[in-house]
């Protein structure tokens, strides 16, 4: 499908998705370009890659597609430095959680989004970074969002879509200041929230005796604290309106749960909790259900 893929970039997403492209027999050649030889060379290694390159314009020249796989607020400096290497053959795509400020991005430095650069957003990935956590099921029976332009081509538009379906993702489009508000609600905030939580917990004076007994509960909310800080902060920053929006909006109903608490109105609590209770399990086990069904294996 992919004669010759580039990643620039190579961490997690981009080594998860050189993985499956290849177990697919999907791609081609995969050559990944950035700034540390070290992680580079440990994707030949790995067998991630086929190879690498420091020379931007070296790891670029024929190839297929695309993908910048670096940190949000990196991808404009790439994009950047890409301008005058692409043509029109080369699909470009990328894979920040944040749409709006890499639209922004490529307008200041194209002049506008080029036609065969398609916006996407693979929603999977794990608190571990770098190319060896690479997984070749990372985007299995996940969602990627792409969001597509008006002038966004329709075969870029196509061959993005096969790239993701191949690796076991369901693809949906969506509109780009659409995406930042879902995602700031259903994953910024809560990294924002589990990230806030620890660190306070850390600073407690009795920090030592509240994670050594800590229960389950704790473990699973917090887990995304243990994510990559330089990716949630670029994260945070690059989608600062809608996270801001979230933050207030939580922090209000807080104030309300907090409230019930310190009157002791049960019934008010009782309600908050059974709301989310249905919520989740109506949105979450419902897609889940849905899920199975589908799958042959289950």
């Amino acid at each position: 499908m992919i004669n010759k893929l580039t990643i620039i970039g190579l961490g997690l997403m981009g080594g998860s998705l050189a993985k499956a492209l290849k177990a697919q027999a999907a791609v081609g050649e995969v050559v990944a370009t950035g700034r540390r030889a070290e992680s580079l060379e440990r994707g030949v290694q790995l067998g991630v890659i086929d190879s690498y390159t420091l020379d931007m314009a070296e790891a670029v020249a024929g190839a297929d597609v695309v993908v910048i796989a670096t940190p949000t607020l990196v991808a404009e400096k790439v994009m950047a430095d890409l301008a005058p290497l692409l043509t029109p053959n080369i699909i470009v795509t990328d894979v920040a959680s944040v749409k709006g400020n890499i639209q922004r991005a490529a307008e200041r430095i194209f002049g506008e989004v080029p036609a065969n650069f398609v916006l996407g957003h693979p929603i999977a990935g794990s608190e571990q970074s770098g190319v060896e956590a690479s997984s070749v099921d990372l985007f299995l029976d996940h969602r990627v969002i792409l969001t597509p332009l008006e002038n966004t081509a329709s075969e870029a538009v196509a061959l993005i879509r096969a790239m993701w379906e191949s690796c076991g993702a369901e693809v949906l489009c969506m509109d780009v200041a659409e995406h930042d508000a879902v995602l700031a609600a259903t994953s910024h905030l809560p990294h924002v929230l589990a990230y806030t939580l620890v660190d306070a917990l850390a600073q407690n004076g009795a920090a030592a005796d509240i994670f050594k007994f800590a229960a389950g509960g704790f473990r699973d909310f917090t887990r995304i604290a243990s994510s990559d800080p330089t990716m949630w902060h670029d994260i945070a920053l690059a989608n600062r309106e809608a996270i801001l929006q979230g933050i207030d909006s939580f922090s209000a109903h807080l104030a309300l749960v907090r409230k019930a608490i310190e009157e002791g109105d049960g019934e008010a609590i009782f309600a908050s909790f059974d709301r989310a209770k249905r919520a989740r399990d109506e949105h979450f086990l419902g897609q889940y259900l849905s899920r199975q069904k589908k799958s042959p294996s289950s």
